[in-house]
């Protein structure tokens, strides 16, 4: 399940602070860079070359959480003469900074990805350069990947191509900063253009079939010496900075295979019919209603994560559908399958080179591509091998096992009390009906479950079930319930 980001209060990372560190040793995660790559990074970020072309006078500004460092995009909108709207999106071009074969090179390809853990983010590179001379910070000349984007009036994306060049950041916001500036009529004209585009740019989705899941972000206190597990919703603004760089990665898909050589994100539809009554099955347990007829993105886009049976049913759809894959192409010959069916579009990962390793070299390729040049070799010798390289990416596991952790923190002083939960899936398939997932409302948790009183569980029933185990010490499964 992909999960939003989880917050910690002070008291709450103290309190958790060696289960985490527990995790991170479990995980195998680097803590530190090696000597030698710290010193490629601080030469590389000494030694870098601004491009010849100046996007300077360009007013660029960033929208991330409060405190973000790892600036990887910059954007700036304006009307078109004539109607319409154009979208310069700017991306942080860490080519510049990491030479194929090089330390840094090699390093984050052992990485993958940058790690977000509730205390700490362990970097895919290191923060002079990912914190420093290759983020998009304000009032500094950096190196970027240029994106402009055509639309029409209605949003619809007309024309597409990116350049490197040199821009210089106006300004740092926040999410919550931009949606007050909003809300209250102060924000400038770019910004309060990404409104006006973001709203387009959603009932473009809308009218594609496309599936945009914005989970709430989890938030965790310690109050009256127990953990407390609440959720915030995402605010508006969010959603509206995530359409453009969801249209970025679309345009970078369709520029790969317009020159037959790239790197897509795909999934496939869901096609079990034993998937999709199930998930027939879980909105009925939970009270909502799924009328003949009406599709599941046209169900999600009506839900509400701030309710927490709406949350829970989001919660496991996003689990039981089919994962997203890397799928390669080359040489002319194009993949079997292309399109990415939440976004129903092809769709690419290219906007987050500073937190993700593919984004790199589907950048380059987008970037050689509109300049019509042929793809770099460094670019092609590592296209085979991307895939299984990001494989090898720690981030979900880590996402899952945080979660886990704390979920068992929240509840480990109510072990013994019997709660209403759901049964949300059972492993009947699996020839274990007697074992499956509940959802606990307040809090919000999912939880493993275990039928003790010699009955089957059923899909959808509510059943009243004692909290046996909530353990953020124990190896296996950290919370449980049992029905007797």
């Amino acid at each position: 399940m992909r999960r939003r980001p989880m917050h910690m209060s002070a008291e709450a990372q103290d309190a958790l602070g060696c289960a985490l560190e527990e995790l991170r040793a479990e995980l195998k995660v680097p803590l530190s860079f090696p000597k030698r790559v710290l010193r490629a990074a601080e030469k590389a970020a000494a030694e870098a070359r601004l491009p010849d072309k100046d996007a300077t006078r360009l007013p660029f500004f960033t929208i991330d959480p409060p405190g973000s460092k790892d600036l990887d995009q910059a954007l700036h909108l304006e009307r078109r003469p004539g109607g319409g709207y154009r979208v310069y999106y700017a991306i942080a071009d860490v080519a510049t900074f990491v030479g194929p074969g090089s330390p840094l090179d090699a390093e984050a390809r052992d990485r993958v990805e940058t790690l977000y853990f509730p205390d700490l983010k362990v970097p895919l590179h290191p923060p002079v350069l990912s914190e420093d001379a290759a983020s998009l910070l304000p009032g500094q000349d950096r190196p970027a990947l240029v994106w402009e984007h055509e639309l029409d009036a209605y949003g619809n994306l007309t024309d597409s191509s990116v350049s490197r060049a040199r821009i210089r950041s106006r300004a740092q916001l926040d999410y919550e900063a931009a949606q007050r500036a909003l809300d209250d009529g102060t924000a400038e004209e770019s910004l309060a253009l990404l409104r006006e585009v973001g709203r387009l740019r959603e009932a473009v989705e809308i009218a594609r079939g496309g599936i945009s899941v914005n989970l709430p972000d989890q938030e965790v206190t310690v109050e009256d010496g127990s953990f407390r597990l609440r959720y915030a919703a995402t605010l508006p603004v969010e959603g509206w900075n995530e359409q453009i760089s969801l249209m970025t990665g679309m345009s970078a898909a369709r520029i790969m295979l317009d020159t037959g050589t790239g790197i897509l994100r795909t999934q496939r539809e869901q096609a079990d019919q034993n998937v999709v009554k199930r998930l027939h099955d879980l909105a009925k347990a939970l009270g909502i209603v799924w009328r003949p007829g009406i599709s599941y993105a046209t169900l999600v886009r009506k839900l509400d994560p701030r309710k927490q049976q709406h949350l829970a049913f989001l919660s496991e759809a996003t689990t039981t559908m089919l994962k997203a894959e890397y799928t390669v192409f080359r040489d002319g010959r194009q993949p079997a399958h292309t399109m990415h069916a939440a976004i129903a579009a092809p769709y690419a990962h290219c906007t987050a080179p500073l937190r993700r390793l593919v984004d790199r070299y589907t950048g380059e390729l987008c970037v050689t591509a509109c300049a019509d040049k042929a793809p770099p070799g460094w670019v092609l010798d590592a296209l085979d091998c991307l895939p299984c390289d990001t494989a090898r990416g720690k981030g979900g596991l880590a996402d899952r096992q945080t979660v886990d952790l704390v979920e068992a923190a929240v509840l480990k002083d109510r072990v013994g009390e019997v709660f209403d939960v759901a049964v949300i899936d059972t492993d009947a398939e699996r020839g274990r009906p007697r074992e499956g997932k509940v959802f606990l409302a307040d809090p919000a948790v999912l939880a493993k479950v275990e039928s003790r009183n010699g009955l089957d569980l059923q899909l959808g029933s509510s059943v009243r079930a004692r909290l046996k185990r909530a353990d953020p010490d124990w190896e296996g499964d950290k919370v449980l319930f049992t029905v007797s």
